[in-house]
């Protein structure tokens, strides 16, 4: 077969930076942490735990980043957002609704089963025809996968998809292995999970940390650096920045700013950061028995909030202003709603008059509390905020597992603070949570104009006019505010300097790419 290799839609370059944030008065470490106490261990602390072991049934970015290490894609990101074949040796796009592919021979699962295209096509038909699966929304065009022989397999697509590639770079396309769930059942995989990747699951003490042996039989050959993976559970963040001072840890997530100074002083250990793909945002009820279904309240909310204080003051400039949740870097991005924001709390005085709340507003604003960077103090800041034109706010907060179970079962109050990444780096991910058959459920929201953008751009392969309706679409949520958009954060991370460690826009952790100095 002739290999094709297409220009792919997103190509997002996105330099590193080693950050220097406010100073602070706490004890700095002078010592020069070892790696931590096995040198053959690589530890990351991260601040919540992972949400499941099905890598097709959760959309959390933190997850996603545990689970690349265990499971194999199709096709993989590199650092600079480019598409790459990975366990795939050649492709062809035949058609509008036809792809053909040629699987790597000699790859293995953990249990030493060879892969073949009889687990590709268990593993998509799965998330595309299993409805309950909450990958199956970004699937469900994949109609069939017809297997040519042990390596050779193709792809049917109900509709025409432009960007089928980046879902086959993604959670959705974690390969399974069929014979050993066939013969072992769902419940004994997701105690025992194997998969293709360069670490094999060794435990997941919940809440705790979740344990990966190296695969010395790795396709792509055995890491050489780490024997074992941990995966530390340490909600809180000056915890874990002790933990990477102190040498039980070698890399900590979401470092806020106010750590910064104390991590890069202290000998041995250095932050790194990067732009991510994750905005932070409001999500805003619709409902008419709420008073943010009426527009001028939305507004008002919109207009009293200062993003760049949020970004500048609260996050120490770890973070820039948006208008929307597709950033650059992402195909269909309307870099008119990037490093942008409206703030005019006089008007929101006015709105709040004109929509019959001049004697004043209250509100519930759900959120969760340690998941994402500085996210109380945001959330309180803003509260501080929308106080200050009338509106007075009951802030829920809560911890991760708990809000949770409230966004999901859609009990949330007026609305809810939320950051979401795009793993997908297309604008399709991030605009589908406002669609009709999800949002209205959701929120209550529904606008039959951006439904029909969103329609066209899904199956036009014209790129370029692809991404105009995109861009179009993100216009109509702007004005709309079913979502407030705060800002676009910046990942950072503190490591011990003995590691090579690259932050990557998709905050995943590859750990076969951190290597010892």
């Amino acid at each position: 077969m002739k290999r094709f290799w297409f220009p792919m839609v997103v190509i997002g370059v996105l330099s590193i930076f080693i950050i220097t944030g406010c100073s602070n008065d706490k004890e700095e470490v002078e010592n020069d942490p070892p790696l931590n106490e096995d040198d053959d261990t690589l530890v990351v602390a991260i601040p919540a735990d992972m949400a499941s072991q099905d890598i097709h049934n959760h959309n959390s970015t933190l997850t996603e980043s545990i689970h690349v290490n265990m499971y194999d894609y199709l096709f993989q990101k590199n650092e600079e957002g480019e598409i790459e074949p990975h366990l795939i040796e050649e492709y062809e796009n035949i058609d509008d609704h036809t792809w053909e592919f040629v699987l790597k021979e000699g790859v293995t699962f953990h249990n030493g089963d060879e892969l073949t295209a009889e687990d590709v096509k268990f593993t998509l038909e799965r998330v595309a025809h299993d409805e309950s699966l909450r990958e199956h929304f970004q699937y469900k065009q994949i109609d069939e996968v017809e297997v040519v022989d042990d390596y050779h397999f193709k792809i049917y697509t109900i509709d025409p998809d432009p960007i089928l590639l980046n879902r086959l770079s993604r959670i959705g396309s974690g390969i399974l292995p069929k014979d050993y769930i066939d013969e072992n059942g769902w419940d004994h995989f997701l105690e025992n999970p194997i998969g293709t990747g360069p670490f094999k699951f060794v435990d997941w003490s919940r809440d705790s940390e979740i344990v990966y042996e190296v695969y010395d039989d790795y396709f792509d050959g055995a890491v050489e650096d780490w024997n074992k993976l941990v995966f530390k559970v340490v909600p809180e963040d000056s915890t874990r920045v002790a933990e990477l001072l102190t040498g039980g840890v070698d890399i900590a997530l979401n470092v806020p700013n106010h750590e910064w100074d104390r991590i890069d002083d202290n000998e041995g250990t250095k932050m790194e950061s990067t732009t991510s793909q994750r905005v932070a945002m409001y999500l805003l009820r619709f409902q008419e028995e709420y008073p943010t279904s009426d527009p001028r309240v939305r507004e008002a909310i919109d207009l009293a909030i200062n993003n760049e204080v949020l970004t500048e003051n609260v996050l120490g400039g770890g973070g820039v202003p948006v208008r929307s949740r597709v950033t650059p870097g992402n195909m269909g991005a309307n870099e008119d709603l990037y490093d942008t924001f409206n703030y005019d709390p006089e008007r929101a005085k006015e709105l709040l008059e004109e929509a019959g709340y001049g004697d004043g507003l209250e509100i519930t604003l759900n959120g969760p509390s340690g998941r994402y960077t500085k996210d109380r103090d945001v959330q309180e800041m803003v509260a501080a905020m929308l106080e200050e034109v009338g509106i007075t706010v009951n802030l829920d907060l809560m911890e991760w597992s708990k809000f949770v179970d409230l966004r999901e079962s859609f009990k949330f109050d007026d609305g809810f603070f939320i950051t979401y990444g795009n793993s997908q780096f297309d604008a399709s991910l991030p605009l589908e949570s406002m669609r009709t058959d999800f949002a209205k459920d959701m929120q209550g929201y529904e606008n039959e104009e951006y439904e029909e953008l969103l329609d066209k751009a899904e199956v036009n392969m014209d790129l370029d006019e692809r991404a105009e309706q995109y861009k179009q679409a993100q216009e109509i949520i702007a004005e709309d505010l079913p979502y407030v958009y705060l800002y676009a954060e910046m990942v950072n991370y503190g490591t011990n300097d003995a590691l090579e460690f690259t932050p990557r826009a998709d905050e995943m952790i590859f750990a076969k790419d951190i290597t010892k100095k």
